[in-house]
């Protein structure tokens, strides 16, 4: 299957692939939004859907652990909600009814194959309140100051160039923002397991590099189901 960008989601829609075989098998934008774009794939290609099946289950912590991630995740009605990565749209959707009818979730993506399902499942679901974003490797091309909550869960360790990325996350936070970074622990006891070989460090470096691009930790919460994924939360500074 032929992969369209290279970088963090591309990654991600690659393991998700390998992942499925192991198993067995917009509303438009604002007018500064870049918009998605037509597919640009064959037909043996159109059915994201399939990606439902490895990535939606309940082996898999982020799936399972999700209403306890929502919670801990404190969105308030009204956000501006940007999930980036939104890969399948599990979170989008969940923020989509949390943020209700006056506020707004950007479902941030650099595969068109997964913002074509995102799309797919707010036109069934009747959810109004979701825009699809094509992003970049280094730039997740929202507006400067538009949202107050950037969500980014299993992608911060895909990214191909985290500097570029993170200064147009900074960017498109509003003042006193919230960055909310979900990722996988790395420790002495993972370090052999090939499933975490793309994982380029773990929870004190994460955090120690995010400050760096103009953060600041404000919580670490414990979110009850996650075991091998941590959760911290930044405000920009």
């Amino acid at each position: 299957m032929r992969i369209f960008r290279r970088g963090w989601s591309a990654a991600a829609f690659a393991a998700a692939l390998i992942v499925s075989a192991a198993c067995g098998r917009e509303r438009a934008a604002t007018e500064n939004v870049e918009p998605l774009p037509p597919p640009s794939y064959g037909e043996e290609e159109e059915n994201p859907e399939v990606f439902l099946d490895s990535m939606e289950v309940g082996s898999r912590e982020l799936y399972a652990a999700r209403e306890a991630v929502l919670a801990a995740a404190k969105i308030p009605p009204g956000a501006r909600v940007a999930d980036i990565g939104a890969g399948t749209g599990l979170y989008s959707l969940l923020f989509a009814n949390a943020v209700g009818p006056a506020g707004v979730v950007y479902a941030v993506d650099i595969e068109p194959r997964f913002l074509k399902l995102i799309n797919q499942r707010t036109a069934d679901l009747d959810v109004g309140n979701v825009v699809s974003v094509l992003g970049r490797d280094d730039d997740v091309t929202l507006p400067p100051s538009y949202v107050d909550v950037v969500f980014i869960a299993d992608t911060y360790h895909y990214f191909s160039d985290r500097a570029a990325i993170m200064r147009s996350i900074h960017e498109a936070l509003a003042p006193d923002g919230r960055l909310i970074i979900l990722d996988y622990t790395l420790d002495e006891t993972h370090k052999d397991d090939p499933r975490r070989a793309h994982v380029r460090f773990g929870k004190a470096g994460l955090v120690n590099e995010v400050q760096s691009f103009g953060f600041k930790l404000v919580d670490e919460p414990s979110v009850p189901g996650l075991n091998d994924i941590y959760m911290v939360v930044f405000e920009r500074v």
